[in-house]
């Protein structure tokens, strides 16, 4: 169980130093899922401040959706730090898919994030 994690890990790792390269000092777009929820954040990695964020566990979501672990749960979070994160002045971002692959609940955040304003 420790090697599995150690891949995970790695594979987190190897994305996040590609994402700060390539940032040139734009914010973090960062997505977390478990098995039953999905969170977003939009981090400010130079200051280390926490710009926006949205998940399924909000007071607005909690009760319109049934469940967390859906598409569409993972499209209104996406709809939403979008609006957050333009309502706090940032408008370009950079994707962190943390090291999930790119389909799915994840692209589905991502798709609805770009439809609510975001750039990246």
């Amino acid at each position: 169980m420790a090697l599995k994690k150690g891949v995970a890990d790695r594979r987190k790792a190897r994305v996040r130093r590609a994402i700060q390269k390539a940032a040139n000092g734009r914010p973090r777009l960062s997505v977390f899922r478990s098995s039953k929820q999905i969170y977003a954040q939009v981090i400010d990695d130079v200051r280390g401040h926490t710009l926006a964020q949205a998940s399924t566990l909000d007071q607005d979501l909690k009760g319109k959706l049934k469940t967390g672990a859906t598409v569409d749960a993972a499209k209104e979070v996406g709809r939403i730090v979008a609006e957050r994160s333009v309502q706090a002045g940032v408008k370009q971002v950079i994707f962190d898919r943390s090291g999930y692959l790119f389909h799915g609940r994840v692209k589905a955040l991502a798709d609805a994030a770009r439809e609510g304003g975001l750039e990246f």
